[in-house]
């Protein structure tokens, strides 16, 4: 157990030998060193002051010491809501951007597997099912635990989910319970074999969303150096230690060309009522919100109608201010919202100096340390006017120059 936080992580690893559970993962950041009130600040800002109390002791499972955490809900019986409904607190509690959009982000996984699996839509999955308190505690924690650390690429090797049956608020379901199968196939998840454990739940539905929103991948640990290993136990005796290991760490090649995994916001709408002149002025007012891309697509609406498809990429934290755009430029009625996760090469913006004129340049390395360079399109465009040349042919000049003059960022001329 670590005395004191340890610095931030980009990279961390989730080893789950015995299986996913949110408070084995919650268990695991206290251990790291999370403070209480990372954890308690936000979910008093959902209203939960006063709601739960969380348990939390230093055990032995097996011979090996880790974290329990119990959540003790303090309500005897908290009303049931419909996602649709927890989906609005959540929004509109004053959290960090980044952070709402995660704890949102886990929610949908886990509404959209169970109204799967129960045969209906996201939006009628009851409170019971996605919302009781312990799972907003669990997915609450686990986001604002990893935000606290920093970590920005999360593996997690791949889960084994238990055999046999287990008795929920819908009878005897046999195991894997039909929600963990539903994400795992939603998102290509493998599952390690159950073979040689007892009966018995292993990962339930509320470990397998988190990962299945949070986790880059699922795979077994990639080289790394480890930095802090916090470890979360399992409530079941197993014939083995029930533990759970979430490990920061460095990567093990850490050159100046690695890539490197970064949270994207998605905001898509259809719209067939709108003209070529508004859907032009909506997509630019998007971009200067601060998006990352806007791009259109048509698209076969309702009744035959032509329509488009506008879809947004955007950095998590503008959220609400392109929500507010939609809302003023747009005619759409509603905008759909995910959180996606990319792989970025690392780059930068150089101003490069030719006999034309100016020419502002986008460079980026790739991991094995070659370059890939960019003029900017405008400039070149402005530059060919200027001097009568084809746009290729100064293209090919520039690019030439600064193969010439320059390898790398620094030696630019």
């Amino acid at each position: 157990m670590s005395g004191s936080a340890p610095a931030r992580s980009a990279l961390a690893l989730v080893d789950c030998p015995t299986g996913l559970a949110g408070n084995m993962l919650l268990a695991a950041l206290f251990d790291l060193g999370l403070p209480l009130a990372a954890v308690q600040q936000p979910l008093a800002a959902l209203g939960l002051e006063g709601a739960y109390r969380l348990r939390l002791e230093e055990r032995r499972s097996g011979g090996l010491r880790g974290q329990h955490l119990e959540v003790e809900l303090l309500e005897a019986a908290p009303a049931h809501r419909l996602w649709r409904e927890l989906r609005l607190q959540i929004a509109a509690a004053p959290l960090e951007p980044e952070l709402q959009q995660r704890v949102l982000a886990v929610f949908e996984q886990l509404a959209e597997a169970e109204g799967a699996v129960h045969g209906h839509g996201a939006d009628q999955v009851h409170f019971h099912e996605v919302g009781a308190v312990d799972a907003l505690v669990d997915v609450v924690g686990v986001c604002a635990g990893l935000l606290h650390f920093g970590v920005e690429q999360l593996v997690c090797t791949p889960p084994p989910a238990g055999h046999g049956q287990v008795r929920t608020a819908h009878g005897l379901l046999p195991l894997p319970v039909p929600a963990v199968l539903e994400l795992a196939q939603r998102r290509g998840i493998p599952l390690a074999s159950s073979e040689g454990f007892p009966p018995g739940e292993l990962t339930t539905p509320t470990g397998m969303a988190l990962m299945a929103a949070l986790a880059t991948r699922f795979a077994q640990a990639p080289p790394l150096r480890p930095r802090a290993v916090g470890i979360g136990l399992g409530s079941r005796a197993l014939d083995r230690p029930n533990l759970l290991r979430l490990v920061l760490a460095d990567g093990a090649e850490d050159s100046a060309g690695a890539t490197r995994w970064e949270p994207l916001l998605q905001q898509q709408a259809q719209i067939d009522d709108a003209s070529a002149e508004d859907l032009a002025f909506l997509q630019e007012q998007l971009r200067a919100a601060g998006a990352l891309e806007v791009y259109s697509q048509p698209v076969q609406m309702k009744k035959g109608r032509p329509g488009t498809l506008i879809t947004v990429l955007a950095p998590p934290e503008l959220a609400e201010p392109l929500r507010q755009v939609w809302w003023q430029q747009g005619s759409s009625l509603g905008v759909r919202e995910q959180l996606l996760q990319r792989w970025a090469l690392p780059r930068q913006q150089l101003d490069l100096q030719t006999p034309w004129g100016a020419v502002r340049l986008k460079r980026s390395q790739r991991p094995d340390g070659s370059w890939i360079s960019k003029p900017e399109a405008d400039d070149l465009m402005e530059l060919a006017r200027i001097h009568q040349l084809p746009l290729a042919e100064l293209r090919r000049r520039v690019l030439a120059r600064l193969d010439a003059g320059a390898d790398g960022p620094d030696g630019a001329p």
